[in-house]
């Protein structure tokens, strides 16, 4: 599960190996768009005070092409869940070093 912030690396495409942090999920399309990756070009008419062009802007990606960044490693990694020992509440960790996400 991947959210607004996370900071992930590229794992298939064009965009391989390329890392940021993700800026909007489309979480019914199972998509995210990740800063920097995956740039296109939009053709944008002018409109009342903002000119128009040729504007660069990333596009969405498919959540499978992505993989997590282990704060601890900095290597790519899966996503576990556990339970917080405090609170009880349902926390996201990371397989390779049992990191917690924020």
């Amino acid at each position: 599960m991947l959210k607004v912030g996370d900071k992930v690396v590229v794992i298939a495409g064009s965009d391989k190996g390329k890392e940021g942090k993700i800026i909007k999920t489309l979480k019914n399309e199972n998509k995210v768009v990740v800063e920097g990756v995956h740039i296109v070009k939009k053709h944008q008419k002018p409109t009342g005070q903002e000119t128009g062009g040729i504007l660069e802007v990333e596009a969405p990606i498919h959540a499978s092409n992505v993989m997590i960044v282990d704060p601890k490693t900095k290597k790519r990694t899966r996503i576990g869940h556990d339970t917080d020992s405090k609170s009880g509440k349902k926390i996201r960790v990371t397989k390779k070093s049992n990191e917690k996400i924020d």
